[in-house]
C-alpha cells in the first residue's frame, strides 16, 4: 500500500500541472484582450451573457471570460494578475480552496472567479472576516466590476431591510458571514413577501475561509427574544463565589477544582459545604436545586476561568464584549450562551442584562452548505484539510508563490518563567529598533499587548497597539508596520487582510538578519494556523524577512498541555536558572504536537456542534420550507387548511379514545364536548347529546362535517383576496410561536442530555430520539392551534366593520358632547345612547354595536336578555 503523504503530495503535484495548464490558456488570450478599445472589452460581459442564455456553460466561458476581467483589472486598478493568481481563481471558480501565502494578492486573485460566476444574474457573495474590509474590498474591487457592467452591493449590520434587498439584488454584494447567517433567520420570521431580503443562495466566496468557515463555526448563529430576568440570583452567586479560595493547581482544603486542559471548573467538598451553609439548603445537588447548580456553576466559571482582557472585555459603555480568541477582535452583539455572559456582568460590576430565549439558530457549517457552490481563499488551510473535506466538500490546492520565499523562520526559543521570557523579548526589539529593523510583535491576548506596551514605554520605544480595543485604526496602524524603525504590538489577527508594505531602506541593511520586517512572537496560539498566519506578515512577494517565536513553561498553551514533557527535556539537558533558555527543534516539535491536540479537541467541539444542528436541521428546513410556501401563496390556502383541520381533529379523537381504550363513557363524552365548544364548533351550534354514543370514526367524521361548515362560513365574511391575507397571517402566527417554542426547548434540552452520558446513553441519540418526539407534538400543536384560531376568530365582511366603525365614531362624539355638557353644568348626561342602534342581527359573539369593544353577549345581549 502507498504512502498517504505520498499520494496527498502526488495529487496536488498533478492538480497543479492541470492548473498550469489551464492558466496558459487564459494568458493565450493576452494579446487580443490588449488590442480590444475599453467599449470592445466592456461589451463582452454582454456576449457573455448571452452566449450563457443559449446554452454554453461558466466552464466554457472560463478562459475567455478570465482573461477579460485580467485585462479589465489592468485598466481601472493598475493591476495584473500573474500566473499563478490565474491558478488560485480557477480553483475558486471549481469551488474549492487554493491556499496563497499572505501578499499573494488573494484580492485581485477572487476578482476572475467572481466576475465569472455573476454573469448568469444569480448573486456572488464575497465574504470577509469583518464589515471594515467588506466595504474596502467593495470600493476597491467595485471599480473593475463596475466598469465591466456589473453592479455592486454592500451589505453591513447597519442597514434597513430595504437597503439590505437592494444589496442583495446586486450581481456582486460584499457582507461578513454573522451577517449573511442572521439575514437568513430573519427572513424566515417575516409575513410578508415584499419583507424578504436575500435571494436563494448561488455562490459564495470566503476570504479568510478558515478563519470563517473554522473558527467561528465553534458558535451557532442564534436569534433571541427576551425571557424572564434573574439578576439578583445572578449577583447572589457571585458573591458567593468571590468567598472561595483556591489554586490552579488543586490542593488539599482548596474550595474549587479546575481541570486545565478542559477549562473546566468544580466545587471539591470544602466548596459543596460552603455553598450548602451560604445558600441554606440540604443538598447542593438535590434536584429542587437544580437552577441555583446552574447559577453557581456559571459564576465558579465567571471568576476562575474567564479573565478580563483576555476572554471578553469592558467597554465605556459598560458592556461586556467577548474578544475573539482567533483574531484578538471583539465581537459587538455576541452574547455567551445558557447564563455565562450575565454571570461575567454580575462579575464585572455591570448592569445584568435579562437571558435570552432562543427564537431562531443556524450554525455556520449548516448556512454556508445551502449554498449552491462554495469556495474560500487563505493562506493557512492546509492544516484543516480534513475538516473541509468532511464539513463542506472542498478541497485544498496549495498555489505556489510568486516569487521564492527568502524569509528565515528561527527556532522557538523557551524560556522557564513568563518573566525571563518577556526580558528577552525586549531586549531583542531594543537591538532590532536600534538598527532600524519594523518589527511587528504577535500577542494572544489583549492583556499581554498592554504589558509589552508599558514595558516599551518604560524603555522609551516608540510604538503603536493595534488590539481589541482600537480596531477602528488598524489598517492604517498595520499599513505603516513596515516602515524602518516602527514598532507595532498586534493582537493574533494583526491586520489580517491588509499587506504589511517594507518603506524604503527596510530591504538594504547590511546584516540579513535585520533585513525586512521582523515578527517577534510572544507565545504560540492554539492553533498552528494563527502562528502560521502571523509568520506569513513577513516575508511577501519574495521580500527578506525574519520570524522569532518567544515561549516559557508558564504560556497558556504550555500549561495546558506541553509543560510536563517540555519539564523532562529541560531537565534532560541539564538546563535551570531564571536566564536559562533552550533553542530546539524538539521543544518546536514538543509544541505542535500540543497545538494538534487544542485543534482536534476544536475540531470535536465544531463537529459536535453541528452534529446537534444537524438534528434539527431537517425540522428547520420542513418549517421554512412551509414558511415560504403560505409567503408566497397568491392563491387560496384552503386545502392546505382542510388538511390540518382533518389531522387535527384525528388527534384529538385519538387522544381520548386510545386513553379509554378505545371505548368512550359518558364522562369521556362530556370532557370532549367541553374542549371541541371551546377549540372546534361555534358556540351553540352542536348539543352535547349530538356526540354522544357516536364511535370514534363517527365522531371523527361529525366533527370534521362541522368544522368545513364553520370553516365556510368564517371565509364567506371575506373578499378572495382578504381571505388569503387572513389565512396566511393566522398560520404564520402560529407557527412562528410554536417553533420559536420549540428551538427554546431543543437549545435547553441540548443542555441537560449531557447528564444521560452518566447512564451509558449517548447523549447525541438521545437529543435525535427527543427532539423528533418534540417536532411531531408541535406540529400537532399547529395544526390544533389554527385549527381552533380558524374556528373561533372574530371576522367581520368590510361593511359590517364599516358600519361598526361609524357606531363607535358616533358614540365617541356623544361621549365626548356629554363630557363637555358635565363640564359646563348641562344635564345632557341623560341622554339614551342605546337610541338608535338596531341589535337584532347582532351574533351573540360579534363586537356590541355600542362600540365598548365587547362581545355583544357580554355586553347589552346581557341586558337584553341574549344570554
Amino acid at each position: 500500500m502507498p504512502n498517504i503523504i505520498q499520494r496527498i503530495v502526488e495529487n496536488d503535484k498533478k492538480e497543479l500541472r492541470k492548473l498550469h495548464r489551464m492558466a496558459n490558456k487564459v494568458e493565450s488570450y493576452a494579446d487580443q484582450m490588449e488590442h480590444m478599445t475599453d467599449a470592445e472589452l466592456q461589451a463582452k460581459t454582454v456576449e457573455f451573457k448571452e452566449r450563457l442564455a443559449n446554452g454554453e456553460s461558466l466552464d466554457d466561458l472560463l478562459y475567455e471570460a478570465f482573461a477579460v476581467c485580467r485585462e479589465g483589472a489592468r485598466r481601472v486598478l493598475g493591476l495584473y494578475p500573474f500566473h499563478v493568481q490565474i491558478m488560485g481563481g480557477i480553483v475558486l471558480h471549481n469551488g474549492d480552496i487554493p491556499e496563497m501565502r499572505t501578499g499573494e494578492g488573494k484580492t485581485l486573485t477572487a476578482t476572475m472567479p467572481v466576475y465569472l460566476n455573476a454573469l448568469p444574474g444569480g448573486g456572488v457573495h464575497v465574504v470577509t472576516v469583518n464589515e471594515y474590509l467588506s466595504a474596502r474590498d467593495a470600493e476597491e474591487m467595485g471599480e473593475l466590476y463596475n466598469w465591466l457592467g456589473l453592479s455592486i452591493g454592500i451589505n453591513l449590520n447597519s442597514k434597513s431591510p430595504d437597503e439590505k434587498r437592494e444589496a442583495y439584488n446586486c450581481d456582486i454584494t460584499y457582507s461578513t458571514s454573522s451577517e449573511l447567517g442572521f439575514d437568513y433567520l430573519r427572513d424566515n420570521m417575516v409575513v410578508r413577501k415584499e419583507d424578504l431580503t436575500q435571494r436563494k443562495l448561488n455562490y459564495a466566496l470566503v476570504d479568510e475561509v478558515d478563519s470563517i468557515l473554522v473558527d467561528e463555526a465553534r458558535t451557532p448563529l442564534i436569534i433571541s427574544g427576551q425571557a424572564s430576568g434573574n439578576s439578583a440570583l445572578y449577583a447572589r452567586a457571585d458573591m458567593f463565589a468571590k468567598t472561595l479560595s483556591g489554586h490552579e493547581e488543586y490542593e488539599e482544603g482548596d474550595d474549587y477544582q479546575i481541570d486545565i486542559q478542559s477549562k473546566t471548573i468544580s466545587l471539591s467538598e470544602e466548596g459543596i459545604d460552603k455553598a450548602e451553609r451560604y445558600f441554606g439548603v440540604e443538598n447542593l445537588y438535590d434536584l429542587e436545586n437544580a437552577a441555583l447548580t446552574h447559577f453557581v456553576d456559571n459564576a465558579l466559571r465567571a471568576n476562575y476561568i474567564f479573565f478580563n482582557d483576555v476572554d471578553y472585555m469592558v467597554d465605556e459603555n459598560q458592556e461586556v464584549l467577548i474578544i475573539d480568541q482567533f483574531t484578538g477582535r471583539t465581537m459587538p452583539g455576541r452574547r455567551y450562551s445558557d447564563g455565562l455572559h450575565q454571570a461575567l456582568e454580575a462579575k464585572m460590576g455591570v448592569p445584568v442584562q435579562d437571558e435570552a430565549k432562543t427564537s431562531a439558530s443556524i450554525t455556520i457549517q449548516n448556512y454556508f452548505r445551502m449554498y449552491k457552490k462554495l469556495a474560500g481563499m487563505t493562506g493557512t488551510a492546509k492544516t484543516e484539510a480534513e475538516e473541509f473535506r468532511e464539513t463542506y466538500n472542498i478541497q485544498v490546492v496549495p498555489i505556489p508563490t510568486n516569487k521564492p520565499i527568502q524569509r528565515l523562520d528561527l527556532p522557538d526559543l523557551l524560556y522557564p518563567t513568563l518573566d525571563s521570557k518577556f526580558k528577552a523579548v525586549l531586549d531583542d526589539i531594543k537591538k532590532r529598533h536600534s538598527e532600524g529593523q519594523p518589527v511587528l510583535i504577535g500577542t494572544v491576548a489583549v492583556e499581554t499587548s498592554e504589558l509589552i506596551s508599558k514595558r516599551l514605554q518604560a524603555a522609551r520605544i516608540p510604538h503603536e497597539v493595534l488590539n481589541a480595543k482600537n480596531h477602528a485604526k488598524e489598517a492604517q496602524i498595520i499599513m505603516n508596520a513596515g516602515q524602518q524603525g516602527s514598532v507595532t504590538i498586534a493582537t493574533n489577527m494583526a491586520g489580517r487582510g491588509t499587506d504589511i508594505k517594507l518603506g524604503p531602506g527596510v530591504k538594504e541593511h547590511p546584516v540579513k538578519e535585520y533585513q525586512g520586517l521582523a515578527v517577534i512572537a510572544t507565545e504560540r496560539a492554539e492553533s498552528r494556523r494563527i502562528d502560521n498566519q502571523l509568520r506569513g506578515r513577513s516575508g511577501r512577494q519574495g521580500d527578506p524577512g525574519i520570524t522569532q517565536f518567544y515561549l516559557s513553561l508558564e504560556d497558556e498553551l504550555m500549561k495546558r498541555f506541553g509543560s510536563e514533557r517540555v519539564s523532562v527535556i529541560l531537565d534532560r539537558f541539564k538546563i535551570s536558572g531564571e536566564e536559562a533558555v533552550i533553542k530546539s527543534r524538539l521543544i518546536t516539535n514538543q509544541i505542535e504536537s500540543a497545538q494538534k491536540r487544542v485543534e482536534g479537541n476544536n475540531f470535536d467541539s465544531r463537529k459536535q456542534t453541528l452534529q446537534y444542528d444537524d438534528v434539527i436541521r431537517e425540522q428547520r428546513g420542513v418549517i421554512y420550507e412551509q414558511r415560504q410556501r403560505v409567503i408566497f401563496a397568491v392563491e387560496d390556502l384552503t386545502p392546505e387548511l382542510v388538511g390540518m383541520f382533518k389531522r387535527a381533529i384525528d388527534r384529538f379523537v385519538d387522544s381520548y379514545s386510545l386513553a379509554n381504550g378505545g371505548k368512550l363513557d359518558k364522562a369521556t363524552y362530556k370532557d370532549m364536548f367541553v374542549t371541541l365548544e371551546s377549540a372546534f364548533f361555534r358556540d351553540g351550534a352542536v348539543q352535547q347529546s349530538e356526540i354522544e354514543g357516536l364511535k370514534a370514526d363517527e365522531l371523527r367524521t361529525f366533527i370534521f362535517e362541522k368544522v368545513k361548515e364553520n370553516y365556510k362560513l368564517q371565509m364567506s365574511k371575506l373578499d378572495p383576496e382578504r381571505q388569503v391575507e387572513f389565512q396566511r397571517a393566522v398560520i404564520l402566527r402560529v407557527v412562528d410561536n410554536k417553533w420559536s417554542d420549540h428551538i427554546d426547548q431543543l437549545d435547553q434540552m441540548r443542555q441537560a442530555v449531557g447528564l444521560r452520558g452518566y447512564a451509558q446513553n449517548t447523549p447525541i441519540v438521545e437529543y435525535q430520539e427527543e427532539s423528533f418526539r418534540l417536532f411531531e407534538a408541535m406540529i400537532g400543536a399547529i395544526e390544533f392551534e389554527i385549527t381552533r384560531l380558524m374556528m373561533k376568530a372574530q371576522i367581520h365582511n368590510p361593511q359590517e366593520q364599516q358600519r361598526i366603525q361609524e357606531l363607535q365614531m358616533k358614540q365617541m362624539q356623544e361621549q365626548a358632547a356629554q363630557l363637555s355638557a358635565h363640564q359646563h353644568g348641562g344635564t345632557e348626561s341623560d341622554i339614551d345612547l342605546d337610541e338608535g342602534l338596531d341589535f337584532s342581527k347582532v351574533g351573540r359573539n360579534d363586537l356590541c354595536p355600542c362600540g365598548s369593544g365587547k362581545k355583544f353577549k357580554n355586553c347589552h345581549g346581557r341586558t337584553l336578555g341574549v344570554l
